[in-house]
């Protein structure tokens, strides 16, 4: 009997957060991207068959399903949907590792829109929202949607433990991401995080929070640079990322609405109202790092990023996409 065949799909890098938004906002970028190849077996798992990429570090990620965030991901698929046969995979990493830029949710998120290719009844996209989240929760210790959602759907997201909802972004509205020579593990960017936040710290951040949301869906920008603020956790992460402030001070010189980190770090990003506006600061924002001493790569694109999917031709019977612009419920 012929094997089944592969099915290939690429999930594309994140910003994590958009400062203001911890845990809860995210955005795709036009970037790095990691590319997953699913094809069902007949025995009832998950192998992981090979792990390729031109990522430092690569011989880190673990082929143990159990412990990988895609094999755990299409392994709470299979259980979900009671489904009597497996996958094996193959994941090819094009996201750096500890770069601050979603590479563990990318592989559960491009091993999940493959597989769904796969199934006779394929579901909608939101729907694999939960599943991403349990593969996601192996590499940072919890589940926390700011990076598969918007891998997801594309854009800018808003992401709950049981909801991933696509909002309005500005089309004018462009990015910068600037990934230094530098790795920053999710674990210890979140430990920093740990001490209690005083009051006035926990209201200021509300107030920027709505503020930045009421710009977004008003296609706003003075309420968008108003809010794009972190007070919460950028202080704190800040002293892990040799030559950050250097780096934000650049953006802001060269007519950011803001600029933060992205994810855990060490990424930085910057929102600028223009790709004229972008293209003029991502020099200068990489020669910060630069004159830390470090090498860093410039991602420029729009905020609205492309969302996951199919590379190649999809079998006819995957019309599973409901329109983006919803919210999904778990």
């Amino acid at each position: 009997m012929p094997e089944h065949p592969w099915i290939a799909a690429f999930a594309p890098a994140s910003v994590g957060n958009i400062g203001v938004g911890f845990d809860l906002l995210g955005h795709a970028i036009d970037g790095p991207r990691d590319v997953a190849r699913v094809r069902r077996i007949a025995a009832p798992t998950v192998v992981i068959e090979s792990i390729d990429g031109d990522v430092a570090g690569i011989d880190a990620i673990p082929l143990d399903p159990a412990r990988n965030t895609a094999g755990v991901a299409l392994q709470s698929l299979r259980e979900a949907l009671s489904l009597p046969d497996g996958f094996a995979l193959r994941l090819e990493k094009g996201i750096p590792l500890g770069s601050g830029l979603g590479g563990s949710a990318a592989s559960c998120v491009a091993a999940l829109v493959a597989a769904n290719a796969l199934l006779d009844a394929p579901l909608a996209r939101g729907a694999l929202y939960p599943f991403a989240l349990d593969g996601e929760s192996i590499s940072s210790g919890s589940r926390h949607g700011d990076n598969v959602a918007p891998m997801l759907l594309g854009g800018v997201t808003l992401a709950t433990a049981d909801r991933a909802i696509a909002l309005d972004v500005p089309a004018t509205l462009h990015a910068v991401v600037v990934h230094p020579d530098q790795v920053l593990e999710t674990r210890r960017s979140r430990a920093v995080l740990a001490e209690p936040y005083p009051l006035h710290d926990v209201v200021a951040h509300g107030t920027h929070l709505a503020l930045f949301l009421t710009g977004l869906q008003r296609g706003d920008l003075d309420l968008v640079r108003a809010g794009l603020h972190d007070v919460l956790v950028e202080p704190r992460r800040a002293a892990l990322i040799p030559g950050f402030a250097q780096v934000k001070a650049a953006a802001l010189a060269h007519a950011a609405l803001g600029a933060s980190i992205s994810g855990g770090g060490p990424s930085v990003f910057a929102w600028f109202a223009s790709r004229a506006d972008a293209e003029t600061a991502a020099p200068a924002m990489r020669q910060a790092f630069a004159d830390a001493g470090f090498d860093a790569r410039a991602y420029v694109g729009p905020v609205a990023g492309p969302r996951a999917a199919l590379l190649g031709a999809a079998p006819a019977r995957t019309a599973i996409d409901r329109a983006t612009r919803m919210s999904f419920p778990q």
